[in-house]
C-alpha cells in the first residue's frame, strides 16, 4: 500500500482543533519540522501536545506556542523556551511535567495496549500527588497512566512508500513509541525509497503503525545550544 501524501500540508489536513497530539524529538534532534510547520499554516487551535519539550522560542514547537494553537502540554522538559514560561506564569497554558522515564514509559504503554503501570519515581513527591499507590515487596509505588493520541507527527532519516521506517542514532528519541501510541500517525522523513529497498532487519518502525508519509522538504538543522572550547 503506498501511504505517500504529497505534501506537509496535505498530511496533517484533517488535524482538528482541541486534538491530542503527540510529536516526536528530543530538544531540536529528531523533530517533524516539516509537519510543525505546516500545522502552524493550518492554525489548528486549542491543541492538547505531547512531547519531551516545546522547542526553543520561534523554532519547533516554540512555532505553535507563538501562534497561540496550544493550551495544555505535556513533556519532560521546558528550559529552553522563555515564552512558554510566561504563558505558564500568567495560567494561559495549562503544564504537566512529568519525569523524563516515565514519560517515554507511558507513551510506551499507551501504544502496547497497556492502561497502567505502577513506577517508584516520584513517590513522596507532588508527581504522586492524587494518584494511587501501592506497595510492592516492601517499596512504595505510584501508578501511571498510558499516554495515547489523537496524531503523532514523527520524524525518520529514511522510509519506504509503505511507511517502514528507520532512524537515524539519537534522532531515534520518542519517535518509535509515539508512532504506535496515536491513532493516526505521520511520518516525515529525510529519504523516502521504493517498497523492498529497506533491510528488513533493520526497520525500526514497521508500517502497519504508519498512515501516512511524506518526503521533508526543509531541514534547517539548526543545533541548540552550541559549546566551543576555548582558545588555549
Amino acid at each position: 500500500m503506498n501511504k505517500v501524501v504529497a505534501s506537509a500540508d496535505e498530511a496533517i489536513r484533517d488535524v482538528f482543533d482541541g486534538a491530542t497530539i503527540m510529536i516526536g524529538g528530543f530538544g531540536l534532534c529528531g523533530m517533524p519540522e516539516n509537519l510543525i510547520r505546516a500545522l502552524e499554516k493550518k492554525g489548528t487551535k486549542n491543541l492538547h501536545t505531547i512531547s519531551n519539550n516545546v522547542g526553543i522560542d520561534g523554532v519547533g514547537n516554540g512555532l505553535l506556542l507563538a501562534a497561540g494553537q496550544i493550551v495544555h502540554h505535556i513533556g519532560s522538559y521546558v528550559g529552553e523556551n522563555k515564552l512558554l514560561e510566561e504563558m505558564v506564569l500568567k495560567g494561559t497554558l495549562n503544564l504537566e511535567l512529568i519525569p523524563q522515564g516515565t514519560f517515554s514509559e507511558r507513551i510506551r504503554a499507551g501504544g502496547a495496549g497497556i492502561p497502567a503501570f505502577y513506577t517508584p519515581t516520584g513517590v513522596g513527591t507532588i508527581i504522586a500527588e492524587g494518584k494511587e499507590t501501592r506497595e510492592f515487596d516492601g517499596r512504595l509505588y505510584v501508578m501511571e497512566r498510558g499516554l495515547t493520541a489523537d496524531f503523532a507527527l514523527i520524524k525518520a532519516w529514511k522510509g519506504d512508500k509503505a511507511g517502514n521506517l528507520i532512524y537515524r542514532k539519537t534522532a531515534r528519541n520518542f519517535n518509535p513509541m509515539m508512532a504506535t501510541a496515536a491513532k493516526v500517525t505521520i511520518a516525515e522523513v529525510e529519504h523516502l525509497v521504493e517498497v523492498g529497498e529497506l533491510d528488513a532487519d533493520q526497520i525500526h518502525t514497521p508500517s502497519i503503525y504508519v498512515k501516512r508519509i511524506i518526503q521533508g522538504e526543509l531541514y534547517e538543522r539548526r543545533i541548540e545550544r552550541r559549546t566551543v572550547r576555548k582558545a588555549s
